[in-house]
């Protein structure tokens, strides 16, 4: 009887103890779980912040506007706080990683220090600027050494809990392929002078209001049914579904959708006229057999279709087999980028894959433009004298007050990268200037 009950002790002392261990396990797995993301959290968000930094000191570069240029560095120094704080997360206790925090630490100082001053009383000394220019330089060689990083941790699957552990334990027959890429990081910036630093669619409105161009009678569902049919190219409406917007929708709407196994595809449809305000057609895109240029007269010809006039290409893309072209109206000569257009195009057969015409609608009225009151030499020398300028236009923008305001638009390169500069036409001041992207660097390759 004893040693039945002795067992039963031992039973339930095994089961108590696996009980316990199984709760703790799974306690600890979460913990571990949670350190992981807070981890990928941080270095995504410091390799995001080194692209916006990089960007925003070559977009400061290109400014000419004492004005404009201090909310820039003003910019500059926020992004190097969040870029220092996101460096305080990542398990880099016991690997040293102070040159890169001083490297930004000085970036932040020296930003910080010349936008609180009257830049207008007291501008950037030659110096400065070649600090600038210098720490423009090193910013892309540190965010190229962290995409490095982050596409190899990202193609081979590895954790951040292991580095905790490979640095903790200074395990070196672990994959410290991490530990490795931010040595290397930190001998870049090892190698930077201590001399540096001393201690949409631009122009677009980004305003929700009434939408001022939907001409025509109210459409029936079943005139958005065909309709529907058309813009998703078949031919009943065995799958197709319409619903109309309910009261609180900022216009009355018919949303359209269509599924099979092969394609799906969904719009917004002004119930006033008919009008497509956005149009996406999801399906598997094949092999490339008409060029982007072909494409470019799928879309042109797409647009006629429905009666958008005067057009004119802004710029175009090419991601995969899919072109994506945007245009601008072009009102006697003048771009007016609030009045803009997108079209998706699938270059295996042409297509339509997508439309996004809700600023057209929303935007586009009749417009009494003002003759500039400088001329565009006036303008151009109001842009920085380092910039070369490949392109000029006139163009309507939306500036920072949300008023619509005649610009020279102008396109230029500084230091192998391409800048949009909108200088005002009345009165010379630089409205905007934006970087525009570059080719994708590819990773897998190196470079």
């Amino acid at each position: 009887m004893i040693r039945w009950i002795l067992i039963a002790v031992l039973a339930a002392g095994v089961a108590g103890t696996a009980a316990w261990g199984y709760q703790e396990h799974q306690e600890k797995n979460a913990i571990l779980i949670q350190a992981e993301n807070t981890y990928q959290r941080a270095f995504h968000d410091l390799s995001y912040d080194m692209d916006l930094l990089h960007d925003e000191i070559g977009t400061a570069l290109a400014m000419n506007s004492e004005s404009r240029l201090s909310p820039q560095l003003v910019d500059i120094w926020r992004l190097t706080s969040e870029a220092l704080s996101n460096v305080g997360h990542l398990p880099l206790g016991l690997l040293p990683f102070n040159k890169t925090e001083e490297f930004l630490s000085n970036i932040g100082d020296f930003t910080y220090r010349a936008a609180v001053r009257n830049l207008q009383d007291d501008p950037l000394s030659e110096e400065e600027t070649a600090q600038l220019k210098e720490l423009y330089k090193q910013s892309g060689e540190i965010k190229n050494e962290l995409r490095q990083v982050q596409h190899t941790a990202m193609e081979n699957n590895l954790r951040w809990m292991d580095v905790q552990l490979a640095l903790a334990t200074q395990d070196e027959q672990s994959d410290n392929t991490i530990i490795n890429g931010f040595q290397t990081v930190e001998k870049t910036v090892d190698g930077f002078s201590e001399g540096n630093v001393d201690s949409t669619v631009p122009g677009q409105s980004s305003e929700e209001h009434q939408f001022q161009f939907l001409t025509g009678k109210k459409i029936s569902e079943d005139e958005a049914a065909e309709i529907g049919m058309e813009l998703f190219n078949v031919e009943n409406e065995e799958n197709l579904t319409i619903t109309e917007s309910g009261d609180g929708a900022d216009i009355p709407l018919y949303s359209v959708s269509y599924r099979n196994g092969e394609k799906n595809a969904y719009m917004d449809m002004a119930v006033k006229g008919g009008h497509p305000l956005t149009l996406l057609v999801n399906r598997e895109v094949g092999e490339q057999e008409i060029s982007l240029n072909e494409g470019l007269k799928q879309a042109e010809d797409y647009l006629a279709t429905f009666d958008f006039e005067n057009m004119t290409l802004f710029q175009s893309n090419q991601y995969d087999n899919i072109g994506v072209y945007s245009f601008l109206y072009n009102d006697d000569g003048v771009r007016i980028y609030s009045d803009a257009i997108e079209v998706k195009v699938a270059l295996d057969n042409g297509d339509i894959l997508g439309l996004a015409a809700r600023n057209y609608f929303m935007n586009h009225k009749d417009r009494d433009n003002p003759e500039p009151e400088i001329s565009e030499e006036e303008a151009k020398e109001m842009v920085n004298q380092d910039v070369e300028i490949q392109e000029e236009f006139l163009a309507v923008i939306d500036n920072d007050l949300g008023e619509e305001v005649l610009t020279y638009e102008f396109l230029g390169v500084l230091n192998n990268d391409t800048y949009r500069i909108f200088i005002n036409a009345m009165d010379g001041t630089e409205e905007k200037v934006e970087r525009l992207d570059g080719k994708e660097i590819n990773y897998a390759a190196g470079f």
